[in-house]
């Protein structure tokens, strides 16, 4: 049985293996300073990894198309960067935010005469994974984001079944943010309740039976005032929202671990290759939404979870550019 693509109308968003690798072996007192160094160095091909630079918390993965860069991201701190290879012209690389869906570290394709994939991890159920391949030095896959070998590998090891994608061109140094008001996950002693008004009445949909376990996905649209709760690529949960709009610029923020729970927060940039601005989420956190939604919203937020702050529609009669947000199904294509 075949599950449905979850998407969004978004106007403004749009084999032989590498050559040898690049390890960075900077001093420990200038890890992160050494890394982006020899990051902005990069020939096809190459990568650098220092996971000693934070050992532990939620990863991220961005995926700058522009720059044909993949840079890997744990509780907030640049650990890893590495030349790609994205998809050529007629396969572009879809863009949008996209949990990995499955690990397959000898992954064979169904499509393309058996080719092997190794070290798989799927984004979407239509075919586009991240896997080690051949890096020419320019776009030249069908669709999937291609490493190194051995950056595949390290990448595999790291990253969870569920953990954050981002695909996207250009951007900032991620920020973090504490984990406050509507957006807080509830932890006896750590957090507090909202203070703010919250509307008590207002329909919203809760049916978590309908995805009892998996990753946590929270999209809120200020344009049509609604927050969307997914699990597992499944809608659980949508809500009206009383929400002011900052920016126009997409914002996705991962949750951290630990007794102080925060958001790691990257603005997501379109294909212009310009650094995306990362904006405030106060008014995000004290949107208004009705309180019973709120708890059990919050009930589910845990470390891992993922939020997407957009001015585009999540409703599915609008016009527009069409972009994955997230995917889930059983028609595996590749």
């Amino acid at each position: 049985m075949a599950r449905r693509a979850f998407r969004f109308t978004a106007a403004a968003l749009l084999t032989a293996l590498a050559a040898a690798p690049l390890v960075a072996q900077g001093a420990k007192t200038s890890a992160q300073l050494e890394l982006a160094r020899q990051a902005d160095k990069l020939k096809p091909g190459e990568w650098v990894w220092r996971p000693d630079i934070a050992r532990d918390g939620p990863v991220l993965v961005y995926v700058d198309l522009t720059r044909q860069r993949a840079t890997v991201y744990r509780n907030g701190v640049r650990i890893g960067v590495s030349t790609i290879s994205s998809g050529k012209d007629g396969h572009e690389t879809p863009t949008g935010v996209f949990t990995i869906l499955e690990k397959d570290k000898d992954h064979r394709s169904r499509t393309y005469d058996d080719a092997p994939m190794p070290f798989q991890q799927r984004l979407t159920w239509m075919g586009v994974a991240m896997h080690a391949g051949n890096l020419p030095g320019y776009p030249a896959s069908h669709g999937c984001v291609r490493l190194p070998m051995e950056f595949a590998k390290k990448l595999f090891d790291v990253t969870p079944m569920g953990g954050t994608v981002v695909i996207a061109g250009g951007n900032e140094d991620p920020v973090k943010r504490p984990a406050a008001g509507v957006l807080a996950p509830v932890m006896a002693g750590v957090t507090k309740v909202p203070a703010m008004p919250l509307s008590p009445d207002g329909k919203f949909t809760w049916n978590p039976a309908a995805a009892p376990t998996g990753p946590v996905s929270i999209i809120i649209s200020t344009k049509d005032q609604q927050v969307v709760v997914l699990r597992n690529g499944v809608e659980i949960g949508r809500a009206h929202a009383v929400v002011a709009s900052q920016t126009d610029q997409p914002q996705v923020m991962t949750l951290t671990g630990g007794a102080k729970p925060e958001w790691i927060q990257v603005g997501v940039g379109s294909l212009t290759g310009e650094p995306a601005e990362i904006i405030s989420t106060e008014r995000v956190e004290q949107m208004h939404l009705p309180q019973e939604f709120v708890t059990n919203m919050r009930s589910v937020i845990q470390p891992g979870t993922t939020v997407l702050v957009t001015q585009a529609s999540v409703n599915a009669a609008s016009t527009g550019v069409q972009q994955t947000v997230m995917d889930a199904g059983d028609d595996i294509k590749q």
